[in-house]
């Protein structure tokens, strides 16, 4: 049987996205789509962001995919990226609050850095651009074949605080530790762009493709 995967359009960095789920998985039916009929009709789908998240929200709004979203939400494998998992919790601090999802709870933040600097005596910089290492803090089976201490790429001013720590599975230390990744039942959803991650990126979205929560 055909995977049919829908990546929710609209929202930035769909071409690499797409790209790479295609590598990761050839024999998949791969659509760009923000149509709530397509997404109706995924076996899975990946939500990536990238930007503004006020601006990703509007777009979902706009194309009649939030609702779609959140009934896939209840049945079926959902995979955010970058702002795709900031819009899956209840609030950001962006343009001075910026209601998301409220799938998730829990509010995104942005990072607090002025003063820190790094080993090296350079200043942290925001936003945090490049790759940096990635904690898993508990199993899970988009982990399935990366070591823990793993590097991914980033390129993010804000981040996730999850209520429930359970939510967290992966976490980064960028003056100071937070969180990376998440999952909760047929969700899981990563900061760092899998897309940009060469090898492990592709195993972690070969692993959401095969995942069966």
């Amino acid at each position: 049987m055909t995977n049919k995967i829908v990546v929710v359009d609209g929202l930035g960095n769909l071409r690499s996205v797409a790209q790479a789920l295609r590598a990761a998985a050839p024999e998949a039916d791969i659509l760009v789509s923000n149509k709530a009929e397509d997404i109706d009709a995924a076996d899975r789908i990946v939500l990536p962001g990238q930007g503004a998240m006020r601006d990703c929200m509007n777009s979902l709004r706009e194309s009649g995919a939030e609702e779609a979203l959140l009934r896939a939400v209840k049945t079926r494998p959902v995979m955010g990226v970058c702002v795709g998992e900031q819009m899956l919790f209840d609030e950001s601090e962006e343009n001075g609050g910026t209601p998301g999802l409220g799938i998730l709870p829990g509010k995104v933040v942005r990072f607090q850095l002025d003063g820190k600097t790094q080993a090296d005596g350079s200043r942290f910089k925001v936003p945090q651009m490049g790759w940096n290492r990635v904690r898993q803090t508990r199993a899970h089976p988009l982990w399935e074949g990366v070591d823990d201490g793993t590097y991914f790429y980033f390129v993010h001013s804000y981040y996730v605080a999850p209520e429930a720590a359970g939510d967290t599975i992966g976490e980064t230390d960028y003056g100071g530790l937070y969180t990376c990744a998440v999952a909760r039942d047929n969700l899981v959803a990563t900061q760092f762009h899998p897309e940009k991650s060469a090898a492990a990126g592709l195993r972690l979205y070969r692993n959401f493709i095969h995942w069966n929560p």
